[in-house]
């Protein structure tokens, strides 16, 4: 359906299908093939919106999974139903209209390193299992981290030797050499280059070196993204999120600014707002920034549990004196007329512990006041390093007002609402509540 309807509510949405390029899928509207953002842009001509909100959402989005986020978010926002009255007051006519935005983002499966068909990747076991099903099981799996890694020869023939290895010995005490040189080539044809703090999403890490990984992700209190003990294919997991930085920047730069772009002709007197979570603020900060920039400024930028270096909308990065932040063009080009928003969760695992071990490094894995480490998510620690003062708040029920300021960025501190989910993640997901609603709707009002 080329419209969602959010049951229960009066809201819907638009969700518009991009495949890992970041190319539009075309969609079948009354029969015949056609892109939906065409679909869109008619209506925008013809019924004028007030407020439109694009949404993009971050890791482990497939198409089911794009639709289950972006129904819980708006229902979430649907339920507030004093913010609607406020924007109403605030907008005689208040018409909005909401855009989800889906692109390929699943770096890995959890189920795919457990028993996975006919071929067990427990720890520590060799297992033989029938010599057919073994190969195709094992070409799926090079298949689908061909497709999140890179698609090569090289990279292919890579993945195999992992995972030979890992059906011989899944938690060796050290990487063979063969095993080594197969994750170096992995690296080397994903071809995302290793940065440092100043890099580009993807980018921003340190020279990947799997034997250091390795050993970082076995002494590690859990490894990465993974729900049982260390093994060699966590680093896997690690190169195949990176990459999705990588995929995140891409999309955000390419498909997704060209939609904002095409929504602003449609609509010249709507006020546009921008909302992410984890990778998807990659996403809205790429369709900002850069010397591509959209027609105007939006009016409202909201990043939740931001997986995105917390350097990144600095002009001179602490850690990288002279070098900016990826997005610093975004403040100093002043491409966000209202608040930028920002939440930050001492619970979320996926950030405070999983994003620093992926760009290469521990040791800062910790949640500590004033304590800024050199690679860092903005959902552990906020916008950080900039020049004019940041707002750090609380985040408040959903019956208090914020009284957000145009052009002002506000780190919200919000471990006592983004708060629950177990496993490898904890609350990085926790985000569909009346709490991180009203912090969308205060935005867009502020």
């Amino acid at each position: 359906m080329p419209y969602e309807n959010v049951s229960g509510t009066n809201l819907g949405y638009y969700l518009i299908n991009h495949d890992e390029n970041g190319a539009e899928r075309q969609e079948t509207i009354n029969g015949a093939a056609q892109f939906l953002s065409d679909a869109v842009m008619q209506k925008l001509r013809k019924d004028s919106a007030t407020d439109i909100f694009i949404m993009s959402h971050g890791w482990k989005g497939d198409v089911p999974a794009a639709r289950d986020q972006y129904e819980r978010w708006i229902r979430a926002m649907a339920m507030n139903s004093a913010d609607l009255e406020k924007m109403h007051a605030k907008r005689p006519g208040f018409s909005p209209l909401i855009i989800g935005l889906h692109w390929p983002s699943q770096p890995w499966g959890d189920e795919e390193f457990g028993n996975a068909g006919n071929v067990s990747f427990g720890v520590g076991v060799v297992n033989a299992p029938a010599p057919a099903a073994a190969a195709d099981n094992l070409d799926t799996l090079i298949d689908r981290y061909a497709c999140r890694i890179a698609d090569t020869p090289r990279a292919r023939a890579a993945l195999k030797t992992i995972f030979d290895a890992a059906l011989v010995d899944i938690a060796p005490q050290h990487l063979s050499d063969e095993a080594r040189r197969a994750f170096a080539t992995l690296d080397a044809e994903a071809a995302m280059g290793s940065e440092g703090a100043a890099g580009a999403p993807g980018a921003d890490r340190e020279p990947f070196d799997a034997e250091r990984s390795y050993q970082l992700v076995r002494t590690d209190i859990a490894s990465f993204g993974g729900s049982g003990s260390p093994g060699i294919l966590d680093l896997l997991r690690q190169l195949s999120f990176w990459k999705m930085k990588e995929r995140a920047l891409h999309f955000g730069e390419n498909g997704a600014r060209d939609l904002l772009v095409k929504i602003q002709q449609a609509a010249p007197d709507a006020h546009v707002h921008l909302m992410g979570h984890s990778f998807g603020c990659i996403v809205v900060s790429a369709m900002l920034a850069g010397a591509s920039a959209p027609v105007r400024p939006v009016s409202s930028l909201v990043l939740m549990q931001g997986a995105l270096s917390l350097w990144s909308y600095c002009r001179d990065i602490p850690v990288a004196p002279g070098k900016p932040g990826y997005f610093h063009s975004i403040v100093d080009k002043q491409r966000v007329s209202g608040p930028i928003v920002a939440t930050q969760s001492r619970f979320d695992k996926a950030l405070g512990k999983y994003y620093p071990l992926g760009a290469g490094l521990a040791g800062q894995i910790v949640y500590e006041a004033g304590a800024l480490p050199r690679y860092a998510a903005v959902g552990t620690y906020g916008i950080a390093g900039m020049n004019d003062p940041v707002h750090g708040l609380d985040m408040l029920s959903a019956a208090a007002d914020y009284e957000f300021h145009p052009g002002k960025i506000y780190n919200l501190e919000s471990s006592a609402f983004i708060c629950d989910g177990d496993g490898p993640s904890g609350a990085h997901s926790d985000i569909a509540k009346a709490e991180t609603a009203h912090v969308v709707w205060e935005a867009a009002r502020g």
